[in-house]
């Protein structure tokens, strides 16, 4: 039979993952200057982690594969998502008791959705993020922004740009989501059966509607900037007052909510307007919660902000931009083993150079001097160290410089003295 992957995953082959490991440093760089650490939760946890009371988005409803024990009750779900256990774990191991808040942290890994797999999307997708846990202030809203924008900017993104709400404190919303079951209720009978859902649950993610997002009267709805009390407006005219200070290009946009329900305040994206990203355009995307920490039994007053990417769909990006990142570098040497009798000599050489920090290789399949040299080329070394019975009865090594067409013979006790001043 034939062995085929699972629909909706995918490999990283070797040649893809010299991308993916300069956009993973690229990722920790920034982190460190922003002085978040690292945290590595479990690939799965606890199905109420992720299953909230009540919770409308479709990652919990229709997304999430959840397993039960074998002869047991408990329910265990594979991570859809990473601010759920990054919070879970804060609570659990006290980090509300540090006396330096907030505390910031990042991870990085796969997650898990059941969802139809299609550009952009994976069932097992790799992700990034930060949370940022312990305060809530304007001015960590901005730097969580700034952060994620700096990153991206930096990896050579122009055709990007930065969508930013407010959903409010609980009294706003609470006020907002009265208003829009009101404006909703007539229309009920033409919502889709997930908006039908959402209605009861979370009227403000009817917002975030992909089916009946076009109707007149999803146009025409509240916006949620009439319902704030002062003290939200004052907030979130902060966050945007920041960003202009610090020239973060921005636009409001009203019908923004997020996926997940436990948003408050600040909410924004990242957005690609490069027209070769179609449907799936975000980048990045996040918010604050205000009570998060407290549902997982931390202290009622604390709150958190955060944001996470997709690291293909971020890759989708550059690609459709033209961006190359790093691709696989070439040998800085290749061993060629000239004849058999050679063989362990030039093995020895061979582990010599990598002792001393050279990447290199050698030929183990006995080819021929002409399939040895394809092999250089296709490796892109820099030098070719040509050894046979010559060379091991003398205990020498003549050494090719690829590119300038010269090679010199030298004895094997040089090589390393030799090599470290052709790449001085």
């Amino acid at each position: 039979m034939a062995y085929q992957i699972p629909r909706g995953t995918a490999d990283v082959l070797q040649e893809k993952s010299y991308a993916w490991q300069a956009l993973e440093e690229r990722l920790r760089q920034f982190c460190y200057l922003y002085n978040y650490d690292e945290i590595r939760t479990p690939i799965f946890e606890h199905t109420n982690v992720f299953k909230r009371e009540n919770d409308s988005s479709d990652m919990v409803n229709k997304e999430m594969y959840t397993f039960t024990l074998e002869n047991s009750n408990t329910s265990l779900t594979l991570r859809p998502e990473g601010t759920a256990g990054t919070v879970r774990s804060f609570v659990e191991n006290k980090m509300y008791a540090n006396p330096d808040q907030p505390v910031k942290m990042y991870y990085m890994g796969p997650m898990f959705r059941h969802e139809r797999p299609q550009k952009g999307r994976m069932r097992i997708f790799n992700q990034f993020g930060i949370e940022c846990l312990g305060n809530k202030s304007p001015y960590t809203d901005v730097e969580t922004i700034v952060l994620a924008f700096s990153i991206l900017k930096s990896l050579g993104l122009k055709d990007i740009k930065v969508c930013l709400n407010t959903l409010g404190d609980d009294e706003s919303r609470n006020n907002y989501r009265t208003a829009l079951k009101a404006y909703f209720e007539p229309y009920l009978d033409d919502l889709c059966s997930d908006c039908k859902r959402r209605y009861e649950q979370n009227p403000l993610r009817i917002l975030d509607c992909k089916v009946d997002h076009d109707k007149e009267y999803m146009k025409n709805a509240p916006s949620m900037k009439d319902y704030l009390n002062e003290e939200s407006k004052e907030y979130f005219n902060t966050v945007c007052n920041l960003l202009e200070t610090l020239d973060i290009p921005y636009e409001v946009d009203d019908k923004l909510v997020r996926g997940l329900d436990y948003y408050s305040h600040t909410v924004f994206e990242i957005v690609s307007v490069n027209k070769e990203m179609g449907a799936q355009s975000t980048v990045l995307a996040g918010g604050r919660y205000d009570n998060l920490i407290s549902y997982f039994g931390g202290p009622e007053n604390m709150s958190g902000i955060g944001w996470a990417l997709g690291m293909e769909r971020l890759l989708i990006a550059l690609e459709a931009e033209g961006i190359t990142l790093d691709e696989k570098p070439g040998l800085d040497a290749y061993v060629m083993c000239l004849d058999k009798q050679a063989q362990t000599y030039a093995f020895e050489v061979l582990t010599e150079l990598r002792a001393n920090g050279y990447r290199s290789d050698m030929d183990y399949l006995q080819r021929g001097f002409k399939g040895q040299f394809k092999a250089v080329s296709r490796s892109k070394a820099k030098f070719a160290l040509l050894i046979g019975s010559t060379e091991m009865d003398s205990n020498q090594v003549t050494i090719k410089n690829i590119e300038k067409q010269e090679q010199v013979t030298i004895s094997r006790d040089d090589i390393i003295e030799y090599l470290d001043t052709q790449f001085e």
